[in-house]
């Protein structure tokens, strides 16, 4: 399982970024997958996830509304839209793919910051 996460930066707050993550080494269609971040001093934790077949998503309660997950299973690529960003959001973000698979990306950086 590897996972190429990418589209980390600086923004403003206010600002908007979207996230990669590239998967291979699996079907990548048949599973579903997840972001999660980890913010300075603290434990990693869940953002969102997608199911493999419906589509269907699930968010934390600190990023409804404002990110949206999404895949193209024909680019094996999960995606996180994140808009109106907040200083809170600063943390590195890491694609996960679930049980049974357990595999997790190198993470990208997201700062935001004035």
């Amino acid at each position: 399982v590897q996972l190429v996460e990418s589209g980390g930066g600086l923004v403003q707050p206010g600002g908007f970024l979207r996230l990669s993550c590239v998967a291979s080494g699996f079907t990548f269609s048949s599973y579903g997958m997840h972001w999660y971040r980890r913010a300075p001093g603290q434990e990693r934790e869940f953002v969102a996830s997608i199911s493999s077949n419906t589509g269907s998503t699930n968010y934390a309660d600190s990023v409804k509304g404002r990110f949206t997950i999404s895949r193209d299973n024909g680019k094996n690529t999960v995606y996180l839209q994140m808009n109106t960003l907040k200083p809170e959001d600063t943390a590195v973000y890491y694609c996960y793919a679930p049980y049974p698979l357990r595999g997790w990306g190198q993470g990208t950086q997201v700062t935001v910051s004035s």
